[in-house]
């Protein structure tokens, strides 16, 4: 069961931390107190989609934390999971909200919103505010057959045995095409095998090449470089610059100084353009080479323009080809042995179908006469309840069923389908009668019904009371309610508020006690006047559902 709810920074919560109980959990409280935001912080926790903005303004994250206790099959059965709760039977799920992602966390360790939602799918089901309106829908209805009927396992073959039939079938329709066709694709065909056989292709082989075209072009370049400047040292004359130089120092001789750094001059440019020939000599250029491994790159890179980015993606498409080429030769061979091998998945599929659809139908009138007495506690004064199957005339991933909820509800009147007979407040107590009985087949242990009293009041709201006291009695039940029958019922009641607090608006949860509890439903009955006569009459109520409570769970037990 859920033990605690632990919030912080959610939306209007600032901070909360509620305790449940055994039983039947009641939330109760005002139009815009932040119920719903109770149910999305459990949704979120437990793998939700996380709506925007739902961090509190001026924190850097919300945080949610689910603490369960868990003990008996559950805790095998999550334990054969790899999910080991404590040596006290404690598992805790919580989740880190920050403004661009979220973590989650069984007991410490990180998890997937996959493998969060496959776990706590064990612990905890929630019926949703609008939830009933799903079925409108004959796949809820299909769902709801599977689940009761226990089809899990053989669903989840027949869905394997589906996918494989797609996929022989999508094999099947390539041996469609007429015989000029299959002849144009295999002579182009061969010539793309052979133009890429012929390039006689090596993994690697375009790296090496690269490397040795970049090694190429670097010596070329140094060679271009050193080639300008020699040509630029060789076409300075300094020896006609001295001569001119020593012609004049004839007639003045401070211009000696400048003949002798001419000459120095001209003895440092000799000396360069030896070393720059000299550099120039060593080096090796095999022009022949270069260009072979210039048209080899250039080959590569065209078949890869046509066939894949890089060599393994050609000798990949190679391989591609020559096993289409390959099917086109035994083309005649090849296609019996697909239709022969699509007829026997075929087999199989229908077999598997067939096997669930049995499977379906032996459950179907069980979970029909289930429902019906479920809705009868309801306050369904004379219902008949069916479930109709139509065969499809295709496989589908659950089979070839279609099925759909038939009621009626009134005397004399024979089933119709259920969206063109049901009103709202119906739908959202037949859904409280399927819930009922699927919790007593997977026995979940905490189920939570946000405004399961939708659309229903008087003594059907009554009735819905009690059938939350019977489910309450084997399991927990948390529910948001805002109708005095059922927050009576309550073994543990909880009130929602709004305040003001530093300048901010924040929501509030607290249990109420004894005299609290007479004060909120005071507050249900009579509205914002509370008088002495409303407080006496929500005292009886809250007495009578006490002895009502008891009785049917007495009843049921």
């Amino acid at each position: 069961m859920l033990l605690e709810l632990h919030v912080r920074n959610l939306a209007l919560i600032e901070r909360a931390d509620v305790e449940f109980g055994e039983g039947l959990n009641i939330l109760t409280g005002e139009t815009g107190s932040g119920k719903s935001i109770f149910m999305g912080s459990v949704n979120m926790a437990l793998g939700g989609k996380v709506p925007r903005d739902m961090v509190r303004k001026g924190a850097e994250y919300a945080y949610i934390e689910l603490i369960f206790s868990v003990d008996g099959e559950k805790g095998k059965v999550l334990r054969e999971m790899g999910v080991s709760p404590d040596e006290d039977g404690i598992l805790i799920i919580s989740r880190k909200i920050m403004p661009s992602r979220s973590v989650s966390r069984i007991n410490d360790e990180t998890v997937t919103l996959g493998r969060l939602r496959e776990i706590t799918g064990l612990l905890l089901d929630i019926h949703g505010q609008h939830e009933h309106q799903s079925l409108l829908y004959k796949s809820k209805h299909l769902e709801i057959l599977d689940c009761f009927a226990g089809a899990e396992k053989l669903k989840k073959k027949l869905g394997e045995e589906y996918r494989r039939y797609c996929s022989l079938e999508e094999a099947a329709e390539e041996f469609l095409t007429d015989e000029e066709t299959r002849r144009r694709e295999a002579d182009f065909l061969r010539f793309e095998v052979d133009e890429i056989e012929n390039a006689a292709l090596k993994p690697g082989e375009e790296e090496e090449l690269s490397r040795a075209y970049r090694r190429f072009m670097g010596s070329r370049k140094i060679a271009e470089a050193l080639s300008a400047a020699y040509e630029a040292v060789t076409a300075v004359d300094v020896g006609e610059a001295r001569k001119g130089v020593e012609r004049a120092a004839e007639y003045e001789e401070d211009l000696e100084r400048l003949k002798d750094q001419l000459f120095d001059a001209e003895a440092i440019l000799s000396d360069v353009a030896h070393e720059i020939t000299s550099y120039l000599d060593s080096m090796v250029f095999d022009e022949e080479e270069f260009h072979r491994v210039e048209e080899r790159l250039d080959l590569i890179h065209s078949l890869e323009a046509k066939y894949g980015s890089g060599t393994e993606a050609v000798l990949q498409a190679l391989q591609e080809k020559k096993r289409r080429l390959d099917e086109l030769d035994n083309y005649d061979a090849l296609k019996r042995k697909a239709e022969q091998e699509l007829e026997e998945s075929r087999r199989r599929l229908d077999g598997l179908c067939e096997e669930l659809s049995g499977l379906r139908r032996e459950a179907a009138a069980g979970l029909a006469e289930k429902i019906r007495k479920s809705l009868l506690d309801l306050n369904f004064l004379d219902v008949e309840f069916d479930i109709a199957f139509r065969k499809l005339d295709r496989y589908t991933a659950h089979g070839f069923d279609e099925v759909e909820f038939l009621i009626s509800t009134n005397p004399g009147e024979g089933v119709k389908p259920l969206g063109m007979v049901a009103s709202g407040g119906e739908l959202s107590r037949i859904m409280l009668a399927i819930k009922t009985v699927l919790a007593d087949t997977d026995d979940v242990p905490t189920l939570i019904f946000d405004e399961i009293d939708t659309g229903i009041s008087g003594r059907t709201a009554q009735k819905v009371s009690e059938k939350l006291a019977v489910i309450s009695g084997s399991r927990q039940v948390i529910c948001i309610t805002h109708l005095p029958q059922i927050a009576a019922m309550a073994d543990c009641h909880f009130e929602m508020a709004k305040e003001p607090k530093d300048a901010k608006t924040v929501t509030t949860i607290r249990r109420l006690n004894g005299e609290q509890e007479i004060v909120e439903l005071a507050r249900l009955l009579g509205g914002a006047e509370i008088t002495g006569a409303v407080l006496q009459n929500a005292g009886e109520m809250k007495e009578l559902a006490n002895r009502t409570k008891n009785q049917v769970r007495q009843e049921a037990g």
